[in-house]
C-alpha cells in the first residue's frame, strides 16, 4: 500500500511528547511490513539541521488562507527503501524558536500556522509523484487535511481517510473570527460543522471527514464516549462509535530494552536480573540517595509534573509513602506550584525523595531499569507509554486504571501467580495508596515478586501488533 501519515512531530527529527514517538515508529514499522510510507512534518527552526540532506520537490505551493495567498516549498528526504519523510517549508508561520509557543504561551497564530501546514499538504500531494491509498491524520494539528482533501482532491481519486486522537483534551479551540482562515462556505460554520460552543473546533474537522477514527487504546475509546472524558464531544463520537476503533499504542523496543540499553550500567533480562540489582545502586549513587538501602524499594515517575498525571496526589501522600519504607525517583517539569510543593518535600526527605525537575532522557532510562516500581496515578491516559517500558524493564508499574493503563496493566493475584502489575479504580489518593501499599507487601514475599518481574518482562507490546491492526483498518471495505 502507498500510505501518508501527517503530523506536527516526529522521532527522531522533533518531539515534544509521545505524538513524536507514535508517528516515528508506527512510519518505520509500516515501512518494514513492505509499504510505501511518506510522512509530512512542517519544517520547524529546531530540525532545519536534520532536514538539511532534503530536496525540494516544490517551491511554490500555493493554498488560499482567509483573504490571501500563501506560498509555501516542500522538501522530501529519503529515509529508507520504502520510507520518505515531506517537509513543509514556510518560513513565516515555522521558522520560529518553539514548536507551539513560546514561554508557556502558545502562538497566537496556531490556526493559520496548522491551517496553512494541512492545505500545503494535500496541495503538495501531487507533487511527490505518489499516489497514496491511505492518508493518515494525526491530532488536531493534522485534523484538517481529510476535510481539505475531500475539498480539493477526493473528485480526481479515492482513497481512505484515517484520523487518530491521541488526546482529546486538545482540540485545536480558536476565536470565531479565525474560521476564515478555513475557506470554507459559511455553512460550514455550525453545530454540525466546525462550531464548538461558539469557536472553531479544528479537531471536528478529522472526526467529520475521516472515514475511520482511531484512538490510542481500546479502553480510551470506550471513555471518550462518556461525559467524564469526553471533553464536550462525547456526542458526536458516541454517534460514530461504527467507526470508532481503539488500537493501542506500541512500545519502540529498539529504544526501550534492558538487554541494549546504552544508558545503563548493566543490561539484562528476565533471566540475569542480578544486573536489575547493579542498575539499582547505581541509579541510587546517580540520584545521591543512600546506597546502603539499596534493599528497599524504590517507586519511579518519569512524566509532566501536572495534576492529570496524578501530581497532586503524590504531593499529598509522599510522607504516607516514605513511612511505608520506599524511597521515590521523581523526574519530570510543569506546573511551578506543584514543582514547589515537590521541592518542598525533597528538602524534607532529602534521603528517601530525589527530584529531578527537568527532563533527561538518560536518567530516564536509568530509572525504567533501576527502580522496582513505577507509579503512574493519572486522572486519564489516553495510551501511556511509560507503563509499558516499566513492563519490559521489570519495574512493576502502579497505575490508574484509566486508558491504556487499563489495557496494558493486569493486577497481579497472589492466588494464581497472574498479573504484571498494581492497579486502581478510584480517582483518589487513599485508593492510589492503597495499591502502592499492595505492591510494597508483595515486594517483601521474594517468590511474587520474582514472579510478577517474570510476569511483566513476558509482555509483548511492540509496533508490530500495532502496525498491523492499522492496516487491517486501512484495507477495511
Amino acid at each position: 500500500m502507498r500510505i501518508i501519515i501527517v503530523g506536527s512531530e516526529m522521532t527522531p527529527f522533533v518531539k515534544t511528547g509521545g505524538l513524536a514517538d507514535v508517528i516515528g515508529a508506527l512510519s518505520r514499522e509500516l515501512a518494514e511490513l513492505g509499504h510505501e510510507v511518506v510522512t509530512f512534518l512542517p519544517l520547524y527552526r529546531a530540525l532545519k539541521d536534520k532536514a538539511a540532506a532534503a530536496q525540494c520537490v516544490s517551491n511554490n505551493i500555493r493554498v488560499p488562507m482567509g483573504g490571501r495567498s500563501m506560498v509555501g516549498a516542500v522538501y522530501e528526504l529519503q529515509l529508507g527503501d520504502r520510507q520518505r519523510v515531506a517537509f513543509v517549508r514556510q518560513d513565516e508561520l515555522f521558522d520560529r524558536e518553539g514548536l507551539y509557543g513560546e514561554s508557556d504561551h502558545d502562538y497566537e497564530d496556531n490556526a493559520a500556522r496548522y491551517l496553512f501546514f494541512s492545505k500545503a499538504v494535500v496541495a503538495s500531494i501531487p507533487a511527490l509523484r505518489f499516489v497514496p491509498d491511505v492518508l493518515h491524520a494525526h491530532d488536531w494539528q493534522a485534523a484538517f487535511v481529510p476535510l481539505w482533501w475531500s475539498r480539493t482532491l477526493a473528485p480526481a481519486w479515492r482513497l481512505r481517510t484515517v484520523f487518530t486522537i491521541h488526546n482529546l483534551a486538545y482540540q485545536g479551540l480558536f476565536p470565531r473570527r479565525q474560521f476564515d482562515l478555513t475557506n470554507l462556505p459559511a455553512d460550514y460554520f455550525g453545530v454540525k460543522g466546525l462550531e464548538f460552543h461558539g469557536q472553531l473546533n479544528v479537531l471536528k474537522a478529522g472526526l467529520l471527514y475521516s472515514d475511520v477514527l482511531t484512538t490510542v487504546s481500546q479502553h480510551y475509546a470506550q471513555e471518550i464516549q462518556t461525559k467524564e472524558y469526553g471533553c464536550g464531544l462525547e456526542g458526536l463520537l458516541k454517534s460514530y462509535r461504527g467507526k470508532l476503533h481503539g488500537v493501542l499504542n506500541g512500545a519502540d523496543y529498539t529504544a526501550w530494552n534492558p538487554r541494549t540499553d546504552p544508558h545503563i550500567v548493566a543490561n539484562y533480562d528476565s533471566h540475569s536480573l542480578a544486573n536489575k540489582v547493579t542498575c539499582k545502586r547505581a541509579l541510587l549513587e546517580t540520584l545521591k540517595l543512600p546506597v546502603e538501602r539499596a534493599w528497599a524499594p524504590v517507586i519511579g515517575m518519569v512524566s509532566r509534573i501536572v495534576e492529570q498525571k496524578g501530581y497532586d496526589f503524590i504531593a499529598e501522600t509522599i510522607p504516607q509513602i516514605v513511612t511505608m519504607g520506599a524511597s521515590l525517583a521523581i523526574l519530570g517539569e510543569g506546573d511551578p506550584d506543584l514543582e514547589k510543593r515537590l521541592q518542598k518535600l525533597a528538602d524534607r526527605y532529602p534521603t528517601r525523595l530525589s527530584l529531578r525537575l527537568c527532563f533527561d532522557e538518560a536518567l530516564a532510562h536509568q530509572i525504567e531499569a533501576g527502580a522496582d516500581m513505577f507509579l503512574m496515578p493519572s486522572r486519564f491516559e489516553p495510551c501511556g507509554l511509560n507503563q509499558m517500558y516499566s513492563l519490559r524493564y521489570g519495574t512493576v508499574p502502579i497505575v490508574r486504571a484509566t486508558g491504556g493503563l487499563a489495557d496494558t496493566v493486569e493486577p497481579y493475584n497472589p492466588g494464581t501467580q497472574t498479573g504484571n502489575g498494581f492497579s486502581f479504580e478510584a480517582c483518589t489518593p487513599a485508593a492510589m495508596l492503597a495499591a502502592v501499599a499492595r505492591a510494597l507487601e508483595t515486594y517483601r514475599q521474594r517468590q511474587h515478586w520474582v514472579r510478577v518481574i517474570q510476569n511483566a518482562m513476558a509482555c509483548d507490546f511492540s509496533w508490530r501488533k500495532s502496525a498491523l491492526q492499522y492496516l487491517s483498518l486501512y484495507q477495511m471495505p
